[in-house]
């Protein structure tokens, strides 16, 4: 087992990733956001990637999800475990909470969403992938169980509305996304979410809320300041439940659902002769 990780601010802590090695990968499909660091996590066999560059110079929509995620399992990666920022479209999940993200509904456009696509290198056929559940559930219960197990508020379900950005939401958009049954709204789960589970990889994601979005009674719009203070004021929670998870995936010996993970995508391509 070796599970990666896709965040980025907190998880470069040298005490936090034991002896790494950095991975410049090369993929068919171009290069990932960063240097790869492969290392450790409390003995179990990790690798971290930071999904916008470690100095964060890439846009959302900018970002080379297919080369990212296709680095993680070139280097063995059977897991990744991702965290992400959100907006909450819901009273009940406020700033500092915690989710554990089990869907998705994608409002981006232009985003390479699949490897299928006769890319030289890639894999060949066309993929109808299902997508439902859109997240592995046994990487979900380790990040819900790591997560419970410190005490923080952290919700077992969240439909994230992925938004094309930079921008933010206006406020008619975060009112219709609260119709649509979005809790939260974030702008990378998509095609992340897609990628991971096309490579047959067991993808889960935990959101740290950082603001309610702008569609409250007198809400002021989100700023990046505010994003940012409220995400590096909580950042140690969302580590804190992935290293936590990492220590539960690893003690699992039950690797069955891996199968059922590499089936499901077997089944789903079309490919003649």
């Amino acid at each position: 087992m070796q599970i990666g990780i896709i965040g980025g601010s907190g998880f470069d802590d040298p005490n936090l990733f034991e002896n790494p090695i950095e991975r410049d990968i090369t993929t068919p499909f171009g290069k990932p956001s960063d240097v790869l660091l492969e290392g450790s996590i409390k003995g179990v066999s990790c690798v971290l990637l930071a999904r916008h560059g470690r100095k964060h110079q890439y846009q959302p929509s900018d970002v080379n999800y297919r080369a990212n995620i296709w680095a993680l399992k070139s280097l063995g990666c059977t897991h990744i475990l991702a965290t992400t920022a959100t907006g909450s479209l819901v009273e009940q999940y406020r700033p500092g909470d915690l989710v554990v993200l089990d869907d998705f509904i994608d409002r981006t456009w232009g985003r390479q969403c699949t490897f299928y696509d006769r890319t030289e290198g890639g894999p060949r056929g066309v993929c109808h992938l299902p997508m439902r559940p859109a997240f592995c559930e046994k990487a979900r219960q380790a990040l819900l169980s790591a997560a419970r197990g410190r005490g923080h508020v952290c919700h077992a379900t969240g439909t994230a509305v992925t938004k094309q950005g930079p921008r933010f939401s206006s406020r008619a958009e975060s009112l219709m996304h609260r119709q649509w049954g979005g809790h939260v709204v974030n702008m990378t789960t998509v095609p992340e979410v897609a990628l991971a589970k096309e490579a047959g990889l067991s993808y889960a994601a935990v959101a740290l809320v950082t603001d309610y979005d702008c569609w409250r009674e007198n809400e002021q719009s989100v700023s990046v300041s505010e994003v940012l203070e409220m995400f590096a004021r909580n950042i140690k929670k969302a580590i804190d439940v992935i290293v936590d998870a990492v220590q539960i995936l690893a003690a699992d010996s039950d690797y069955s659902y891996l199968d059922c993970h590499k089936d499901l995508v077997t089944s789903a391509i079309m490919l003649k002769n």
